[in-house]
C-alpha cells in the first residue's frame, strides 16, 4: 500500500513516516520510504535553487517541476507496489494541488497532470497552524515557508481535500508520541484489511 504524509512543513512528517516504518517493518511487511521533493536528481536541484530564489519559474513551471520529480519514482513505484509491498511517503500528489491552487492554479489540472501515478491508499494530514510551524523552525526558511497568509491558504487546501478524499486527519500539534499513537491507531486497522503482508 501506498501512504502518504501531507502538512505544512514542521508538521512531523519526516517522524511519522520514519516512526510508521518501523512499525510496519515490526510487523513484518517490506516498506519504502520517499521523500518529495528529492533534491538529489537534476529536476530536484532546479525545485532547490528556486526556493533558495536562485530561480524565478512561473508557478505552473514549477508545480510541474514537483510532479516530474515524483514521475521520476513511478517505476520504482510500481514495481513495489506490484510485488505487495508498502511505500510511506513525506510529500505525494496532494501537495502540488495544495500550493498549487492557493498560488492560483487550476485543483483539477494539477490532479490530472498525475493521474498516471499511482494513488495514495492511505493519505494522512498532518494538521498543524502556520504559526506553529515557524516556532518549530525559526531560521533557514525557504521562500514558501516565510509566507504566512501562503500557509494558511495551503492549510485550507489539505483540509478541503481531507474532507473530500477520506483522509486521515491527525492533530499534529501534540507532542510527538501523541502523534505516533494516533497514526497507528488510524492506519493499522485500515492496512489489516489489506493484503497478506511480504516476507523477505
Amino acid at each position: 500500500m501506498l501512504i502518504a504524509f501531507e502538512g505544512l512543513d514542521q508538521s512531523g512528517k519526516e517522524t511519522q513516516t520514519r516512526h510508521l516504518r518501523a512499525r510496519l517493518e515490526q510487523l513484518g511487511r517490506r516498506v519504502h520510504p520517499l521523500s518529495f521533493p528529492d533534491y538529489s536528481t537534476p529536476i530536484g536541484q532546479e525545485i532547490k535553487k528556486a526556493l533558495a530564489g536562485e530561480r524565478d519559474f512561473p508557478h505552473d513551471v514549477l508545480q510541474l517541476l514537483y510532479v516530474a520529480n515524483r514521475f521520476e519514482y513511478k517505476p520504482r513505484l510500481d514495481l513495489w507496489l506490484s510485488s505487495g509491498d508498502d511505500v510511506v511517503c513525506d510529500r505525494y500528489r496532494a501537495s502540488s494541488i495544495a500550493y498549487g491552487e492557493t498560488q492560483g492554479l487550476d485543483a483539477a489540472w494539477l490532479n490530472d497532470v498525475q493521474r498516471f501515478l499511482p494513488a495514495a491508499d492511505i493519505t494522512v494530514l498532518l494538521d498543524i497552524a502556520p504559526e506553529t510551524a515557524v516556532k518549530r523552525k525559526s531560521v533557514g526558511r525557504d521562500r514558501f515557508e516565510r509566507d504566512l497568509g501562503l500557509l494558511e491558504r495551503v492549510r485550507q487546501s489539505y483540509r478541503r481535500q481531507a474532507d473530500a478524499g477520506d483522509w486521515v486527519v491527525i492533530d499534529a500539534e501534540q507532542p510527538k508520541d501523541a502523534v505516533s499513537e494516533a497514526v497507528a491507531a488510524a492506519v493499522l486497522p485500515r492496512l489489516a484489511q489489506s493484503s497478506t503482508p511480504a516476507r523477505s
